[in-house]
C-alpha cells in the first residue's frame, strides 16, 4: 500500500503563530500563515519555521497568487484551511464594536477560497457570538460547506480548560470533512489546569516586582504600576482577592464611589487577584493591565508578566515574541489560539485520516 500523503495546512489570520504551532506539533505541515499585520511577521516566522509568513489583506488576496505562492493544487484531501478570523465584533462583551466594523465577515472571504481550492478539511475557532448572534455568516457559511460536499462537520462552543488550557475560555469550534468522518476531540476527565500548574514554579518564574523589565527573550517584564496601585494590591487578599478589600477606603476608585454594584459598575474582576487553584480568566489582549480584569498575580502585588501570559495560553517557555513594545507583545498573545487547543484540534484530523 502506497504511504498517505502528509496532511498540510494554511492558516489564515495566523496572527502570532498559536494555531501553527499547535498543528505543527500533531504533525501537520503548515505551509503558511496569512495575515495583515505586519508586526507579526517575524514572531511568526522565527517559531514556525519552514511555515512561511505571507503579509496580505485577505480581503484583497486572489486566489491564483495563493495558488502561486504555495504550490497549491485544488481539490486536494490532504490540504486544511484553518479560519480563526478576528473576534471583536462577534464577542458577547459590551464594547464598542465600531472599529471591528470591517472584520466581522472575514469569514464570507475565508469562504471564498475554501470554494475555490476545495480542501480536504475546513476548520474554523472564534468567539461563541459568532454561533449566537443572528446576523453572524457563520450559519450561512455551515450550509455552504454542506452543499460543497462536506458530508462530516462537527461544531461546538468549548470551555478550554476542558482541553488542557489554564484558562476559563470559551471558544467556537467547527471542523468540516469532505474525505473523511471527523470525531471532535474529546474534553479531558481529569483534573483541570491551574493557574500554580502552569506559573506556580518560582525557579521557572522568578518573584519580580511591578516595573520589572526582562531584557532576554524569556521576557518575564511586567508595566509599572501607579502608587495608588500598589497601595491597592497591597489591601487585596492573597490568591482571589478582590477590590472590594478597599472599596469602603480613600482608595476607592472615583467612579465606583456612587455607583458600584450597579449596571456597569459590577464587574469585581478588575484589580482582582488570579486564584492559584482554578483557571485563571480568559487571557486578553490587556492582560498586563489590573484595570482590565483579574489579572492581578496571586500573591505578587504586580500583574501577571509577559511571559506568565503567554504560559496561560500554552504557548512554550521557549517561543520568542519578537516584538518591542509591551502593549504589542500582549495584543500578540491575547489574540492567539492557544496552541494546546490547536494541537487538539490537528490530532482530532490527523486521527480521522488514518
Amino acid at each position: 500500500m502506497a504511504q498517505q500523503s502528509r496532511l498540510k495546512a494554511v492558516d489564515f489570520f495566523c496572527g502570532g503563530g498559536g494555531m501553527t504551532y499547535g498543528f505543527s506539533q500533531a504533525g501537520v505541515e503548515v505551509l503558511a500563515g496569512i495575515d495583515i499585520d505586519l508586526k507579526c511577521k517575524e514572531t511568526y516566522e522565527l517559531n514556525n519555521r519552514p511555515s512561511k509568513f505571507i503579509l496580505a489583506d485577505v480581503k484583497k488576496l486572489s486566489e491564483e497568487t495563493l495558488k502561486n505562492e504555495l504550490g497549491l493544487t485544488r481539490n486536494d484531501d490532504n490540504l486544511i484551511f484553518i479560519g480563526c478570523s478576528p473576534c471583536q465584533y462577534w464577542s458577547i462583551i459590551k464594547t464598542d464594536k465600531t472599529k471591528a466594523e470591517d472584520s466581522k465577515n472575514l469569514l464570507n472571504d475565508f469562504q471564498r477560497f475554501v470554494d475555490y481550492f476545495n480542501p480536504g478539511f475546513v476548520v474554523v475557532e472564534n468567539v461563541p457570538g459568532i454561533f449566537s448572534k443572528p446576523d453572524s455568516p457563520l450559519k450561512g457559511f455551515i450550509n455552504f460547506l454542506t452543499n460543497k460536499g462536506y458530508d462530516s462537520i462537527e461544531h461546538r462552543t468549548i470551555q478550554v480548560f476542558d482541553y488542557g488550557v489554564p484558562q476559563s475560555r470559551k471558544r467556537f469550534v467547527l471542523i468540516a470533512s469532505r474525505v473523511k468522518n471527523i470525531s471532535f476531540p474529546l474534553p479531558d476527565k481529569g483534573e483541570t489546569p491551574t493557574v500554580r500548574k502552569f506559573i506556580g514554579d518560582k525557579n521557572i518564574f522568578p518573584e519580580i516586582t511591578a516595573g520589572h523589565t526582562d531584557s532576554t527573550d524569556f521576557c518575564h517584564t511586567v508595566p509599572k504600576l501607579k502608587e495608588v496601585n500598589l497601595k491597592r494590591l497591597a489591601l487585596t487578599p492573597k490568591d482571589g482577592g478582590t477590590r472590594q478589600a478597599w472599596k469602603n477606603t480613600e482608595l476607592q476608585l472615583e467612579v465606583y464611589k456612587k455607583n458600584d454594584g450597579v449596571g456597569n459598575f459590577s464587574f469585581k474582576d478588575i484589580y482582582g487577584r488570579m486564584f492559584w487553584d482554578k483557571p485563571a480568566p480568559t487571557i486578553t489582549t490587556r492582560f498586563t493591565s489590573i484595570s482590565n480584569g483579574r489579572f492581578a498575580h496571586p500573591e505578587q502585588d504586580r500583574a501577571i508578566s509577559l511571559r506568565e501570559g503567554a504560559t496561560l495560553q500554552t504557548f512554550p517557555l521557549d517561543y520568542v515574541f519578537k516584538i518591542k513594545a509591551i502593549e504589542d507583545k500582549a495584543r500578540l498573545i491575547g489574540n492567539a489560539v492557544p496552541p494546546e487547543l490547536a494541537r487538539r484540534i490537528a490530532e482530532s484530523i490527523v486521527l480521522s485520516s488514518r
